[in-house]
């Protein structure tokens, strides 16, 4: 997926209000931009940390400039949360994905469990529909493990139940985590941010939903969605 262009490099002032982020540009000029990221973007929200953002010249925007990436311990990290639903669409579309693969029709934002939309709806004459929900991650706090989430998360709780109800139904459900940050190599739920979460993940995947995980190539032009990344247990404070 392109970014949108021009982008500008800079340096984060503060990041407020969850969607207002000052920065400082390379050019020197000071901007203030929308920050499409309504979670807490823990370890990306310091004073200092390099930012790339796009600029819109859409007449109708309040704010221009748009926070895209953040520069964190060496690596790139994509913080628009409006992104991974795009990423998806496109690795569907090449076949990317393995194990959503040979579904003849995707549909996105499509109506099911208690007032809420699937990101995906996959069908196919033959098969059962596969009901696929998305979350972005670009928490890392140790080593190389890419962690979900990065704050209490109770909306993303109900969307596995939902998700389990679609499998105790007879068709297939996927939790996709699209880890939008280039030095991971593993996930995992965040036991100790929301526990809650965490254990929802767990018995979702003994339900039979099913837990996939990707990470992304990422530069200043361009994020795709490039390997499969392991699963591992949720870490909790225990495990630290």
């Amino acid at each position: 997926m392109l970014l949108p262009q021009p982008m500008a490099h800079g340096r984060l002032v503060a990041r407020y209000k969850r969607f207002f982020a000052d920065v400082i540009l390379d050019s020197g000029e000071a901007v203030t931009a929308h920050c499409p990221n309504p979670g807490s973007m823990l370890g990306l929200n310091a004073p200092g940390l390099g930012v790339w953002a796009s600029r819109s010249d859409a007449p109708k925007r309040k704010l221009a400039w748009t926070l895209e990436l953040v520069e964190a311990d060496g690596a790139l990290v994509g913080v628009n949360t409006m992104n991974p639903n795009r990423l998806v669409a496109e690795a569907l579309a090449a076949g990317v994905i393995a194990e959503l693969a040979g579904y003849a029709v995707h549909r996105r934002e499509v109506r099911f469990g208690q007032a809420s939309r699937v990101d995906f709806l996959l069908t196919d004459p033959g098969r059962a529909d596969c009901y696929v929900e998305v979350k972005n991650v670009h928490l890392r706090r140790e080593g190389t493990l890419a962690e979900f989430p990065d704050c209490v998360a109770a909306r993303s709780a109900r969307h596995l139940r939902e998700l389990t109800a679609e499998v105790a139904k007879g068709n297939r459900a996927a939790q996709l985590f699209v880890i939008q940050r280039t030095d991971c190599d593993a996930f995992s739920a965040c036991a100790d941010l929301d526990p809650t979460y965490a254990a929802a993940l767990t018995a979702a995947a003994k339900a039979g939903v099913e837990v996939l995980c990707y990470g992304c190539d990422i530069d200043e032009m361009e994020v795709r969605i490039a390997r499969r990344i392991p699963w591992a247990q949720a870490v909790g404070p225990e495990q630290r």
